[in-house]
């Protein structure tokens, strides 16, 4: 809590600094955004930016920290679909994980562009982006064992190795239609669809 005012303004505070950073970093870049942008677009003093933040690097980690939040847990309706894989209807569950997630990544696909660029560079990105990864592939990796458990997957495959491949595919996938901009427009729902064949072939699960 900053000092001498009361926890929720200084949370309020943080917050809107926060949605401006989004706003300001998708609009300008990473490298181009300024903080006395972040501010003002907050409406708050500059001097108040530095009560929260030490510097751009630690609200820029903030905002990434919500995208993430919101792609690994994209909604009360699915969630992380995946993760509670009904036996009965394995199929519909990854189809609704698949778009769940692509659907997540279109809304935030220039924030997921700016964290490729400067995790390229970034040392401390380059964590950031790591951990977000392993948190993806230790959820759908967990599914795979309990798929395999109730005999509808594969059992020769490494769970783990199995995760590290579908779940790349879908986004890089993701990546490429949304962040990078693919030669013609992709809709979520058919690339969706696309993926959980794949994944459904690749599992060797019954339809």
């Amino acid at each position: 809590m900053v000092v001498g005012m009361p926890r929720a303004d200084a949370e309020r505070n943080r917050k809107a600094l926060i949605d401006a950073a989004r706003r300001v970093f998708e609009r300008d870049g990473y490298v181009a955004a300024r903080i006395t942008d972040i501010a003002e677009a907050a409406g708050v003093a500059h001097g108040s930016f530095y009560s929260h933040f030490p510097g751009k690097e630690e609200i820029f980690a903030a905002v990434l920290a919500e995208v993430s939040e919101e792609m690994l847990h994209p909604g009360p309706d699915i969630g992380p679909a995946i993760e509670t894989a009904r036996a009965d209807d394995p199929v519909a569950t990854i189809a609704a994980a698949n778009l769940a997630y692509l659907r997540a990544y279109q809304r935030n696909a220039r924030l997921m562009a700016l964290l490729e660029q400067v995790a390229a560079v970034d040392e401390s990105f380059r964590r950031i982006r790591l951990q977000r990864t392993e948190a993806f592939l230790a959820r759908n990796a967990r599914a795979i064992r309990r798929l395999q458990q109730a005999g509808l997957a594969d059992p020769a495959l490494d769970p783990d190795l199995a995760a590290l491949a579908l779940s790349t595919m879908v986004s890089r996938s993701a990546y490429a239609a949304f962040a990078l901009g693919a030669t013609r427009p992709v809709d979520a729902a058919e690339l969706a669809e696309t993926l959980t064949q794949l994944w459904v072939s690749g599992l060797r699960l019954p339809r």
